[in-house]
């Protein structure tokens, strides 16, 4: 029973550990590109585009977490080259890349 119980908490503990990695992969196959490592858009595609600066204070508040999540599912209105995803990730895959960009916020 003890093992178990160890096992189980042990599973707790790392499975976000685990999601936050998944986003990090998934930023790095299909983001950094064109938003960069630090969703700051400094990559050629990001400047080319006139990317905006996810990191901006002013941009992590007026984006909310369900439009984010549209960006990423349908696309972008405002750039036709951002693809829509929601035939390539699942949904958690989209609320994971959410959170992730979550982390940009400029300290």
């Amino acid at each position: 029973m003890t093992t178990r119980l160890c096992l189980l908490f042990t599973l707790l503990l790392c499975a976000p550990a685990a999601r936050a990695d998944d986003a990090a992969d998934l930023w790095s196959k299909s983001c950094k590109s064109c938003h960069g490592p630090d969703g700051r858009a400094q990559t050629r595609m990001g400047q080319k585009e006139s990317i905006v600066d996810m990191s901006r204070a002013a941009w992590q508040q007026a984006e909310t977490d369900a439009e984010l999540r549209d960006v990423i599912a349908n696309g972008s209105s405002h750039n036709p080259k951002m693809k829509a995803y929601k035939d390539r990730l699942t949904p958690e895959q989209m609320d994971a890349l959410v959170r992730y960009i979550r982390t940009f916020k400029a300290k």
